[in-house]
């Protein structure tokens, strides 16, 4: 459960920033189950064990941000068997972790296509982001039916709704006025982006939020990523210089 003690201190990075802000695609549970002889189900439930410790972490550290990939507008081409048992895990985790996640001050937000999340899943969707609406600690992000493309292209018709109704004149679509409806309004720029599994690839997440990201790739799937492998990703980011475009001498 979340409450269980962790060790984990701001001591356990040494030196630089932390990130504000740390954006997960969670990869590799299915490989990492058939590679141990397991059945796909269970890595996808080692899978939601492993979120747990990264929420811990989080939250031990001080980050302000976590947002996760929990399941991608594309996911649904899988079985249909697998598909179920994804949102049956998705529903198991917020059932059980919400007095943990209260407890630990944890504000949950889902981003994604809600309309589209199976109905016990949009109850417990709302029923945490209620619960948890007002907590100031760690902002856990889970993004659920999600697909980048779709979220710009709803920004993108938003701001044409606007603007044919008079709203909104083209010379006021900035970059502000755009994300500011995105899903993820509200949030910060992810500072570091974690993939696993070794997949060199963005797989439709966060595509405009990103734009400036550190990115860090494992050949560790999901499953296997422990605290001590988030804990050297983020002493990775601190070491690296973030120059946005310019010098980096500034920064």
């Amino acid at each position: 459960m979340l409450g269980e003690a962790t060790g984990v201190r701001h001591a356990a990075v040494q030196g630089g920033d932390l990130p504000r802000h740390v954006a997960i695609i969670m990869d590799g549970n299915r490989r990492w189950a058939r590679r141990s002889g397991r059945p796909d189900h269970a890595g996808h439930r080692a899978g939601v064990e492993n979120l747990r410790m990264a929420v811990r972490t989080c939250s031990d550290l001080g980050i302000g941000y976590l947002t996760c990939y929990a399941f991608s507008t594309e996911n649904w081409k899988r079985s249909r068997d697998e598909v179920e048992g994804l949102w049956s895990l998705a529903l198991e985790f917020l059932r059980t972790e919400l007095s943990e996640l209260v407890a630990r001050s944890v504000c949950v937000r889902v981003i994604g296509d809600r309309p589209g999340l199976p109905l016990l899943v949009r109850q417990a969707v709302n029923t945490a982001e209620a619960a948890t609406g007002r907590n100031r600690g760690l902002c856990l992000t889970m993004a659920m039916n999600y697909g980048s493309r779709q979220e710009i292209l709803g920004a993108v018709r938003a701001l044409c709704s606007e603007a044919a109704a008079g709203r909104l004149r083209p010379e006021d679509v900035s970059e502000a006025a755009f994300q500011a409806r995105l899903s993820t309004a509200g949030l910060p720029d992810p500072d570091l982006l974690i993939r696993t599994s070794g997949e060199m690839r963005i797989s439709n997440f966060l595509l405009w939020q990103i734009a400036y990201s550190e990115i860090f790739v494992t050949p560790l799937c999901w499953p296997e990523f422990g605290r001590q492998d988030l804990l050297a990703a983020l002493e990775e980011y601190r070491r690296r210089q973030r120059r946005f475009g310019g010098s980096g001498e500034a920064e």
